[in-house]
């Protein structure tokens, strides 16, 4: 029964905005979920007169499960700011407001051509940033792992294979594990996608008075968000984007392939991975081990100063931080291998 699920949607959604409207402090997002509320109440008589219609008997009121008690529980615990994903996933509007983002730094948008700018850039940023962080995951944890071995005193050959091996397993986990995520986070925007446009077929007036609420809850003046709230409206494609970044605090391009996902981070991985390995592959010299160490701590000083870009830190203090944290878990491999080491040849 299509009706009754949207029915219980949106009751499901008026109990949670009145109970993050006790839980919130802030007046301006205290005032966003109460008039929320009343809309989605509003929005609810609309699939209640389709029931009664239809002939299908509602519910006397609305019960929440256990999964709404629960997110509850954890949002009075921990906050409305760190739940933003739970809450978004449970349709729940106005995440946007959550996202620390000054509203003059973010400027509101006065005609369509405005809406999403600048968006796609951010986008390609954090695809940046996820490759220069599953390098570094590869070239620390194989690091790591050869120093541990290489402290056992391990022949050349024997730290070679285990090095292949832990780069082959590292990056096929790395790979399954982002495919699983990005599949799980892509079924869930593709659900609420599809929600939203259907709503805003249904009651495109109702959804650009929650547009409106979330532009007002965020300091823009009641005018000025009414007037940009409507005008999106207009046009369907960029209302359902602006009304899936505003309303659920999820971007559309995120709606990534999965195995593109997967494929990318087994790349990423594996050539972080393979860099301590280079002088037993090539078997450069006697002094792989040394080698190995140099390219590591290179690396590594690169790999944290190209972060520096993204977390707008010092581009030296990033590089000797990365390094200095590189160090920290080969120095201890390193131990652990001798220990194994002397012990195996007592």
């Amino acid at each position: 029964m299509e009706a009754l699920d949207s029915w219980k949607e949106e009751k499901r959604s008026a109990y949670l905005y009145q109970a993050l409207a006790q839980i919130e402090t802030n007046p301006l997002h205290k005032k966003m979920f109460l008039d929320l509320s009343g809309l989605a109440e509003r929005q609810a008589k609309i699939w209640e007169k389709k029931l009664i219609d239809a002939n299908v008997a509602i519910p006397e009121a609305y019960h929440p499960d256990l999964r709404i008690r629960t997110v509850l529980w954890l949002v009075q615990c921990f906050g409305i700011k760190s739940l933003r994903a739970a809450l978004a996933a449970l349709k729940v509007r106005g995440m946007s407001a959550y996202q620390g983002v000054p509203v003059t730094s973010h400027p509101m948008p006065v005609t369509l051509e405005d809406v999403g700018k600048g968006h796609s850039s951010i986008s390609k940023g954090n695809n940046i940033r996820a490759a220069v962080f599953g390098i570094n995951d590869g070239l620390i944890s194989n690091a790591s792992l050869i120093l541990g071995i290489a402290g056992a005193n391990a022949g050349n050959q024997f730290i070679l294979l285990a090095g292949l091996a832990g780069l082959l397993a590292g990056a096929s986990s790395m790979a399954a594990g982002e495919y699983v995520s990005v599949r799980s986070q892509r079924e869930m925007l593709e659900y609420q996608l599809a929600l939203e446009k259907s709503e805003l077929e249904l009651y495109p007036e109702e959804e650009a008075a929650e547009l409106a609420l979330i532009y007002q809850a965020r300091g823009i003046p009641k005018d000025e968000a009414e007037k940009v709230a409507n005008l999106l409206i207009k046009d369907p494609e960029k209302a359902l984007d602006t009304l899936a970044r505003e309303e659920l605090g999820i971007n559309p391009s995120d709606l990534v392939s999965p195995l593109g996902a997967a494929i990318s981070s087994f790349v990423a991985f594996a050539i972080g991975a393979f860099i301590p390995l280079i002088p037993y592959v090539f078997d450069l010299s006697a002094a792989n081990l040394s080698i190995t160490i140099g390219l590591t701590a290179i690396s590594l000083f690169s790999v944290g100063s190209i972060l520096s870009i993204f977390t707008q830190r010092n581009t030296w203090w990033s590089g000797l931080r990365m390094l200095l944290i590189g160090a920290v878990a080969g120095a201890f491999t390193y131990f652990i291998g001798s220990l194994f080491g002397v012990s195996s040849s007592m």
